[in-house]
């Protein structure tokens, strides 16, 4: 029974120290505490500037659907139906900020960063493989020269012509 518990300690274990699972609870903390800020950017630059128009908090913003919306006083009842669009106006307010924020601030940098790294390692692949063509072109010629001295021959066009004094000394075997 115990070989059971230790096997499921060690399966949570792993699964905490997974990456995904550490970057999720990042995201969500930091994210919690960008809420903060987006609400505070409404609350005073937003509210202010719709308030210019009319009032300040956009919770006021209402509609009556059906009859007169008016509260009772006494009880704090509707009658009527009251359409709260102020609400909606300033949670899509918040949404378009934040993703704004999040978008200009963390993703298109993050794309420029890596398509800059990207554009490095395929500049530092291509150096690369430009190397090992130029290796493969003098082993290309070596190997040419070294054929052309065993036979005796004229060197091909493409040794360059270096092989043809050492090939005399090879007729006396």
């Amino acid at each position: 029974m115990s070989e059971k518990k230790v096997s499921l300690l060690e399966g949570f274990k792993a699964f905490l120290m997974r990456g995904n699972v550490i970057d999720l609870a990042v995201a969500v903390v930091i994210g919690a505490a960008f809420t903060n800020i987006v609400n505070a950017v409404v609350k005073g630059i937003i509210n202010p500037l719709v308030g210019a128009f009319g009032t300040q908090d956009l919770d006021n913003y209402s509609s009556c659907l059906q009859g007169p919306c008016t509260t009772d006083p006494k009880t704090g009842e509707m009658d009527g139906i009251e359409i709260l669009w102020g609400s909606v106006l300033s949670a899509t307010l918040s949404f378009l900020i934040t993703a704004a924020v999040v978008y200009f601030l963390m993703v298109l940098p993050m794309a420029k960063y890596l398509a800059r790294r990207a554009a490095m390692q395929a500049a530092k692949e291509g150096v690369q493989e430009t190397i090992e063509v130029s290796e493969l072109e003098v082993l290309k010629e070596i190997r040419d020269e070294l054929v052309s001295q065993r036979t005796g021959g004229a060197p091909g066009p493409e040794s360059g012509g270096a092989g043809g004094a050492a090939a005399g000394p090879r007729e006396d075997r």
